[in-house]
């Protein structure tokens, strides 16, 4: 099949509909260029240091922070910051919903010997849970959107115990879905998704709660790997830099992307924009004779990363490799999944009308196949 040949009139003009790393804008790539002078640099001196302050202050406003939120930042991705939560935000018991990748890999942080067994709510692929009060829970985790199976769960509070925190992962869906940030009390993530910049960095925007439990338990006798340390991040990041050396490049790369989303109109906009694009291909998986949205109920389905089953006359990763093969690319489904679907990303970044001509591009590829 990857013999075919898509008419070029039917390709999108950028083939880039990856999860992650996804695709990054001309301007993105420019502005690490005319930031030379800063690569190689320190990052505890100022021309840095305004650099950092520049990405908290673009976060601040996209995200219309309320008083007394902060954002802060630290080095090793969405994968570092499950630890840190275990090590300095959950006290004794959290409770979580897994229904994918990032909730599952949460759920192994928070079964550290010094906590109590977590309280789990797990459901299959493709399905999300819900999230009850449970008493003695102390932190509330759930992701806002599973990247490996293109499930959404709504950011909302969860109203337990008194001082619970509620804290959501939003890797893939920060900056790419409309939310009140007040119905959160840390609302963390990494900057390749619809921030399309490099891995390695994490940033959690904090809730003066959630800050006051960080230096509460900072200040207890509980042992804190100097790395996995909450209340060293917030220091730093107050200080506009970070415990570690960043990559100065992914900060340059975020820098300009929340310029861009704010100056196009801001997280309403971004949230609009993803809702298009991922609006269409789920129209045109309900109406192809060939295809189904993964995601069976409507309202579970992600607008930032689709996943779309192919029928099983058809191989999926067949046709992505036909997609890869006429420069659309990172189509494939989860690894881990092992579906016979394609998953593609519909973030911020990704024009609506390039998400236009991938659907031609697929009534292309599967009529060529279906005879």
């Amino acid at each position: 099949m990857a013999d075919i040949t898509i008419p070029a009139e039917l390709l999108p003009a950028d083939g880039r509909f990856g999860c992650g790393p996804s695709k990054v804008r001309p301007e993105q790539v420019a502005a690490v260029t005319g930031a030379a002078h800063l690569l190689g640099t320190s990052h505890r001196q100022k021309p840095v240091k305004a650099l950092v302050g520049s990405v908290r202050a673009g976060l601040r406003d996209l995200f219309r922070l309320p008083d007394g939120y902060e954002v802060v930042l630290g080095n090793g991705g969405s994968t570092a910051f499950w630890d840190i939560a275990a090590a300095g935000l959950i006290e004794r018991r959290s409770g979580h919903l897994d229904f994918g990748e990032f909730g599952s890999k949460f759920v192994a942080s928070a079964r550290a010997p010094w906590l109590e067994a977590p309280h789990v709510v797990k459901t299959d692929a493709g399905t999300r849970g819900t999230l009850e009060p449970v008493a003695g829970v102390d932190v509330y985790a759930y992701p806002h959107n599973e990247t490996s199976t293109g499930v959404a769960s709504p950011v909302t509070r969860i109203h337990g115990d008194d001082g619970a925190l509620t804290v959501v992962d939003a890797t893939s869906a920060a900056g790419g879905i409309d939310i009140d940030i007040s119905e959160t009390d840390v609302y963390y993530f990494a900057p390749q998704k619809n921030f399309a910049g490099d891995g390695g960095l994490w940033i959690a925007l904090m809730s003066p709660a959630a800050i006051e439990r960080a230096e509460r338990i900072g200040a207890s006798d509980r042992f804190i790997p100097p790395f996995l340390s909450l209340t060293a991040a917030i220091d730093n990041s107050r200080l506009d830099q970070t415990l570690n050396t960043p990559a100065l490049a992914t900060l340059v790369l975020l820098d300009e992307q929340v310029r861009w989303m704010n100056e196009s109109g801001g997280l309403a906009w971004c949230g609009e924009r993803t809702a298009t694009s991922s609006g269409l291909l789920y129209d045109w998986a309900e109406s192809h004779p060939l295809a189904t949205p993964f995601v069976a109920n409507p309202e579970h389905r992600s607008p930032v990363v689709v996943t779309i089953d192919l029928d099983d006359s058809i191989d999926a990763a067949s046709v992505a490799a036909t997609l890869r093969a006429n420069g659309i690319v990172d189509t494939e489904p989860y690894r881990k999944l092992g579906r016979n679907q394609l998953r593609i990303a519909t973030f911020v970044a990704i024009e609506p009308d390039d998400v236009r001509q991938l659907i031609r591009s697929l009534d292309y590829v599967l009529e060529q196949v279906a005879g």
